[in-house]
């Protein structure tokens, strides 16, 4: 059997406040989630996005520590339109949520970046018309 790319789990250190996050960018989570050690929604295609409290990590990797220094992983999430990308980035940031504002890159898409509660760089981007 091969391996095929089925979850990304993020350890977060307050729920609510990263699935707040993370509705603000459009996901449908479940209603009541912020108070649970665990939370999954599937998103199209059928990749499974799940949040897992510190305390849950911990319960079965006692020794686990939170990373130190820069995230190397980010969160890529494609839109429909450059206008999108800028409404998708204008929420987060009037939130109080903070990255690299859209830009046109030079590889043919409008892009930005935002940092999610936790520090992950969130990327979003569509391309250019």
């Amino acid at each position: 059997m091969k391996a095929h790319l089925d979850l990304i789990g993020l350890v977060v250190a307050d729920m609510a406040a990263s699935l707040a996050f993370y509705r603000r960018l459009g996901l449908d989570l479940p209603d009541g989630a912020e108070s649970s050690p665990h939370v999954e929604a599937v998103l199209p295609g059928g990749l499974r996005l799940a949040w897992d409290t510190v305390e849950t990590i911990r319960s079965f990797d006692p020794r686990w520590t939170a990373p130190r220094g820069s995230s190397r992983v980010s969160l890529a999430f494609a839109f429909d339109s450059p206008a999108e990308v800028d409404a998708a980035y204008g929420r987060l940031n009037e939130a109080g949520y903070h990255g690299k504002e859209p830009w046109d890159a030079p590889w043919g898409q409008r892009y930005a970046i935002v940092h999610d509660p936790d520090g992950n760089g969130v990327d979003l981007f569509s391309p250019l018309p």
